[in-house]
């Protein structure tokens, strides 16, 4: 079946909207001119009706029983053919024009009398009975009777109430006009939407469209010019698209991690090669696919946080997705499992071999242990001191003050190397099981001045924090405290005297905040400077010894800032001192 032109389909569509226009409008105007033509005639009678109520009031008709005179207002009114008849309430007729109302029975059932009776005015057009005409009868009542003027409804009466039929040639009129205009419009109209199909089929072909084709000088030539101009962007877009999927293809089959993209119907919509050969490695069954990965047992807590994350009805903010992370151990090797959840449902893999970070990491722990194991080697000088005075007792006085000091000072360094070490691992292992809050780090920059007020006022060291109250931190308050008063307790013990510390925030964006924490002490040599923050690295063994340090005091903050989603770097300053650059996440 042919399809209609765009011609053709518009004056079919004016036409049906127009026939229903003009049906609706007709109605209501024909039903319009109707209503006016009958209050005008029923104007007409009430206003008979009121001139004769007020001649029989004013000249006592009914008491003097002369409801005949009546008649004289028929010769004064303009109307020749006007029927006036006077009704008791109870439905009599005391008086008629136009016949013997002794002879007339009684009228209180007539319509326009129960109009009456009910809206104190009514009308009605039917066949009277006495004189076997059609009458257009009014009635209004009155207090005591009912005054009843009708007018024969005849054919000039008929052609009166009849609306006006002229305005409906006047619509046709206007019709065939509208139609010319439309027939004229739509021939340029035309030319161009016949240019956009010709565009949209070579479009939907992949063919080429020039982009300089001609469209007419009007508005849709307009949108159809930029439509084409629009198309060649986009297709300019997508090839530019496609070489940078090529470029990401090969810039993930280049990473040493398994990465994996699929659609909320977990579907792969982008892998590399690595990906299936670290899955193939974690599982004992062999895997033909990447979609695979969601039928094995290793993956369970994978499937777990999927189901759970891509039922949920709630939108994800952009900036806090939902996120696994997990380590598979197979054999001796270490598998990171990060899961990343996108906002339409769709979601990332990543599977890195962290086998030697993870060994590296269970070194550091087998190191931690076995430091803490020799710490019996200070536990055996105490007790040592502890015997010597028992076994020599009674032990002079001043000796016994040196032997306690001394055990003192043991156990006063062996606490603090313990609370260290295991705060530290906490740390590193455990550090989702800090809580955190909301922390006005201004506060905690406080807390820590007051703390080493003392000390700082015997070594003349002045403090100066530029922090400002509102900087707000998601953190932990005890590791927030640690870190600045590690560096604070560093500048005392190794700063000197009459040095300046300076706290500053000197950048903030919308996820974190960037700290400067500097002294104007003898700075660090530079070949120590990539180790501070090792573990029990010291610079000078016997001066740590002397202040009492623990070796543990920057390698706590420097894993107390990355928990908190921060970096820390050091650098000696130019004028003399060192500052440490850190940032803490917001949020």
């Amino acid at each position: 079946m042919k399809r209609k032109s765009f011609r053709g389909e518009i004056f079919f569509y004016f036409i049906v909207v127009f026939v229903l226009f003009t049906a609706a409008i007709l109605t209501f105007q024909y039903q319009r001119e109707k209503r006016y033509r009958t209050a005008q005639l029923e104007n007409t009678l009430d206003n008979i009706t009121e001139i004769t109520y007020r001649f029989i009031e004013q000249n006592n008709l009914i008491q003097k029983n002369e409801l005949n005179r009546i008649g004289e207002i028929q010769r004064i009114i303009p109307q020749s053919n006007i029927r006036i008849t006077v009704i008791a309430l109870h439905g009599e007729v005391l008086f008629d024009s136009s016949a013997d109302f002794k002879q007339m029975e009684n009228h209180l059932k007539r319509p326009e009398i129960e109009k009456a009776i009910e809206n104190q005015k009514g009308a009605n057009i039917r066949h009277s009975e006495t004189t076997q005409e059609d009458y257009y009868y009014y009635a209004k009542k009155y207090p005591g009777y009912f005054i009843r003027t009708a007018v024969v409804y005849n054919v000039q009466v008929k052609n009166f109430l009849e609306a006006e039929k002229a305005y409906i040639f006047f619509i046709i009129a206007v019709f065939a006009i509208i139609g010319i205009i439309l027939y004229l419009v739509t021939g340029k109209l035309s030319d161009a939407i016949t240019k956009l199909k010709d565009f949209s089929i070579k479009a939907g072909k992949n063919e080429l469209v020039e982009p300089d084709t001609a469209f007419p000088d009007n508005e849709l030539g307009v949108i159809g010019g930029q439509i084409i101009r629009i198309y060649h962007k986009l297709k300019k877009a997508k090839d530019d698209l496609s070489n940078e999927r090529e470029k990401l293809f090969n810039h993930l089959n280049a990473l040493n991690e398994g990465i994996a993209f699929f659609s909320p119907e977990k579907e792969k919509t982008l892998s590399n090669r690595h990906f299936i050969q670290y899955v193939n490695i974690i599982s004992k069954k062999t895997v033909e696919s990447v979609e695979c990965i969601f039928e094995r047992e290793e993956f369970k807590r994978l499937n777990k946080f999927l189901k759970k994350n891509q039922k949920t009805r709630n939108t994800f903010n952009p900036h806090e997705l939902p996120q696994l992370n997990y380590v598979i151990p197979v054999g001796e090797k270490f598998f990171k499992v990060q899961n990343i959840v996108f906002p339409d449902k769709s979601f990332e893999v990543i599977i890195s071999d962290i086998t030697r970070l993870e060994k590296r990491r269970l070194m550091k722990q087998q190191l931690t242990s076995n430091i803490a194991h020799e710490l019996k080697t200070p536990l055996a000088s105490i007790k040592g001191y502890l015997e010597t005075m028992i076994d020599n007792w009674p032990v002079p006085e001043e000796k016994q003050k040196y032997f306690l000091e001394k055990t003192y000072l043991q156990s006063e360094r062996l606490t603090d190397l313990i609370n260290d070490v295991s705060l530290l691992n906490n740390i590193e292992d455990a550090g989702d099981l800090f809580r955190f809050k909301s922390i006005d780090i201004k506060l905690v920059i406080d807390e820590v001045s007051e703390n080493f007020a003392n000390r700082m006022q015997e070594k003349n060291i002045s403090f100066n924090s530029e922090v400002k109250s509102g900087t707000v931190i998601n953190g932990n308050d005890s590791l927030l405290f640690s870190v600045f008063q590690n560096f604070v307790e560093n500048s005392i013990n190794y700063g000197g005297e009459g040095i300046s510390i300076s706290i500053r925030t000197y950048h903030e964006d919308d996820k974190y905040y960037y700290f400067s924490y500097s002294d104007t002490g003898p700075g660090i040599s530079e070949e120590h400077l990539p180790r501070i923050f090792e573990r029990f690295y010291r610079i000078d063994h016997g001066r740590t010894r002397e202040t009492g340090g623990t070796g543990l005091g920057l390698a706590i903050v420097k894993n107390a800032v990355q928990l908190h989603k921060g970096e820390i770097s050091v650098r000696n300053r130019t004028e003399g001192g060192i500052e440490f650059l850190f940032s803490l996440a917001k949020k």
